[in-house]
């Protein structure tokens, strides 16, 4: 892909775009070539470029200047870049500012968001998996597992779940997940959120089930914690305890080096009475040369 056609590429996309988190370019997923190091969203006001690698200075210099270009031309206000590949990744603001507080909107739902962390705080890729809990939430008991800022637990909520227990081991991704459930106005009331780590936590986990859905939605690799190629049949081995009898399980996982089967394989050895039904498709917005290497989302259903 040549610049000109990225440009045009990103000025389509960016047509159409309102205050809802849009995926504007996106380049991880390999399928644009000489460009994978690349994304663009769109959140509200703020257009947001990140940089996954260090590339050539007039490279980097011609790219910018080019989305600056488009910028002025839209209705955003304010232009932010981070360079991903720096330890801290910080954040910088090319044009415009930051408000105080800024928030990203998925669905009419409202995320706190922060450009000072490595990752904002919200993952949009997710979306479709978001809207696949909304829709089978009500008046269900839901276990979300690696729950970090609770976008499960919002959508669970917000759709009518009787009783949601988030379950991470990084308090300030929690308290910013209760701080999202009051920015849309929700009752925490039965709402848990639970400060642990997952694999030396069961009993206190078990003691709020059994749960009608669980949601598992690990990272890849979180050093010293967990690893999924290592650990995600840990947590598969406690389904039968945790499970409601109708059981639906979202599983969910977003390592390239690991497939669709590496999923399957574990349900069909560790829990076989929990049967696969579908995986769930992938945004349009976040294309992938190779399907097996993006995120999977996969839906098992409990059959005794």
């Amino acid at each position: 892909m040549k610049i000109e056609e990225l440009k045009e590429l990103i000025v389509k996309n960016i047509e159409d775009v309102d205050e809802e988190f849009k995926r504007v370019f996106h380049g991880r997923g390999n399928y644009y070539e000489n460009y994978n190091f690349l994304t663009i969203d769109s959140i509200d006001k703020i257009l947001f470029i990140v940089l996954f690698e260090e590339i050539e200075k007039e490279k980097e210099a011609e790219l910018l200047k080019m989305i600056k270009n488009i910028f002025a031309s839209t209705n955003h206000e304010t232009l932010v870049l981070q360079r991903r590949y720096l330890d801290k990744s910080p954040c910088e603001v090319l044009v415009g500012s930051l408000k105080e507080e800024n928030i990203a909107i998925e669905n009419s739902i409202k995320y706190k968001i922060s450009f000072t962390n490595k990752n904002i705080g919200f993952f949009p890729d997710m979306k479709i998996g978001h809207e696949y809990i909304s829709q089978i939430a009500k008046d269900k008991n839901v276990l979300n597992l690696f729950s970090y800022t609770c976008a499960f637990s919002l959508s669970a909520v917000k759709a009518g779940a009787s009783k949601v227990v988030n379950v991470d081991m990084s308090k300030t991704a929690l308290t910013i997940g209760r701080a999202n459930h009051h920015l849309n106005n929700l009752n925490t009331s039965n709402i848990h959120f639970m400060p642990y780590n997952i694999l030396k936590s069961w009993n206190r986990i078990k003691k709020q089930g059994p749960y009608d859905i669980i949601i598992i939605d690990p990272p890849s690799f979180q050093k010293g914690s967990f690893a999924a190629s290592r650990d995600y049949e840990k947590i598969i081995k406690k389904l039968e305890q945790l499970a409601a009898k109708e059981c639906i399980v979202f599983s969910a996982l977003n390592a390239p080096e690991l497939d669709t089967d590496f999923i399957k394989n574990i349900f069909k050895k560790f829990a076989p009475t929990f049967i696969f039904e579908e995986r769930l498709d992938n945004l349009k917005t976040f294309p992938a040369i190779n399907e097996e290497k993006s995120l999977k989302n996969l839906i098992f259903k409990k059959e005794e």
